[in-house]
């Protein structure tokens, strides 16, 4: 069986391998012009992995393109909807054997600033090593391509796909591979770029564009009271942001209060960074998530256990959650330190939730550049 850690011991093992396949040697067209906003950086991208608007558009369609899953009615979008921010309304994600997953499927919004790109893995930092995760790991399924890639990239060579994949890759004698969908795939993903909200405005000087609630809301999350800003940091309100002009920067991974060991010290839920590292510290680590179109993102957390921002922001004001095999013990695996809760009156939780209805970005939601285009019969 090939698990996601599996995949990743062998990535790990045959970093020469990683860069061939994820990253490509590839002939590389024209270069993409991007269209980021002005207070954004630009996207570091791999080696051999240069977008072009002819790769950006092959990926988009096989972002939507069911016949890469096993069922041939799944598709990366089913996961990732554009109307939610490219997550989905899951506690967890869906197979294509309609078994649920462990973790919920989180936005795509800015993924190519994104220095680690799971819950849990610090290992997989580029889109195209990524992707071969969702195409073929078997446990937990996602699409089962393995089932049906040969089939599908055969078919694919004898209808339209045949001119775009020819145009991306305009160097390639045979561009029908497993390396030029997963090139075509991260090019597109880098292109789902998010920073107009009401915030972004703020950002770029226009002081009314928040209004008071969620100005009093930006101040409360900043506050050393609340202290929601020293993890949920920078442009991402996440991790730090990865780039051209800092492209070494790590993730941050933290101690929620979500994990917990039963009496026999059995750990009942999702082991998260430890699953990598065995360091004990790391038992319940999970990746810091960016907070942009975050009211679009429901249900929250790793697991997708809290329904609402409410409850989200309920959760953190308690310090954590209790243990259910452990009523009133201390947290096991404990929370991160910074996580020491705080209390609000009904009028700050109010502004709280305004400033994060005030990162979503309704221009990213609807542009036609991001959308599923016609299918390819």
């Amino acid at each position: 069986m090939i698990t996601v850690a599996t995949v990743t011991r062998a990535l790990r093992s045959l970093p020469t391998l990683l860069l061939a396949a994820a990253c490509g040697d590839v002939g590389e067209p024209s270069p993409y012009e991007w269209r980021i906003p002005e207070h954004f950086p630009q996207p570091l991208v791999p080696g051999g992995s240069a977008p072009s608007e002819a790769r950006v558009e092959l990926g988009r369609h096989l972002f939507y393109e069911e016949r890469l899953s096993t069922t041939g009615d799944v598709s990366c979008a089913s996961c990732h909807r554009p109307e939610l921010a490219f997550s989905d309304d899951r506690a967890t994600s869906v197979g294509a054997d309609g078994h649920p997953g462990i973790r919920n499927a989180p936005s795509l919004a800015n993924v190519a600033y994104q220095p680690s790109l799971t819950w849990g893995n610090p290992l997989l930092i580029t889109l195209e090593a990524h992707a071969l995760v969702p195409l073929f790991v078997d446990h937990p399924l996602e699409l089962g391509a393995q089932h049906v890639i040969d089939h599908e990239l055969d078919r694919m060579a004898h209808d339209e796909y045949r001119a775009r994949f020819a145009a991306a890759f305009p160097d390639e004698d045979d561009p029908f591979t497993i390396v030029s969908v997963t090139i075509a795939l991260a090019s597109f993903q880098r292109t789902l770029v998010s920073g107009d909200s009401a915030y972004d405005r703020f950002l770029r000087g226009d002081d009314d564009a928040l209004g008071e609630s969620a100005s009093r809301g930006l101040a409360l999350f900043e506050s050393p009271r609340l202290g929601c800003a020293r993890c949920h940091e920078g442009l991402l309100l996440g991790s730090p942001m990865r780039s051209t002009d800092d492209p070494d920067v790590r993730p941050r991974f933290a101690i929620t209060g979500l994990v917990s060991i039963d009496a026999n010290g059995v750990l009942a839920a999702d082991p998260g960074l430890y699953e990598f590292t065995h360091d004990p510290r790391d038992l319940g680590r999970h990746r810091v998530p960016s907070l942009r179109n975050v009211a679009l993102t429901a249900p929250y957390m790793h697991d997708g256990s809290i329904e609402d921002l409410e409850g989200v922001i309920a959760h953190y004001a308690a310090g954590g959650r209790a243990t259910l095999d452990q009523p009133g013990e201390p947290l096991v695996p404990a929370p991160d330190p910074l996580v020491t809760g705080f209390e609000l009156s009904d009028v700050e939780r109010a502004d709280l939730i305004a400033f994060l209805e005030a990162l979503t970005d309704e221009s990213f939601l609807s542009e036609p550049r991001l959308s599923d285009p016609d299918p390819i019969p």
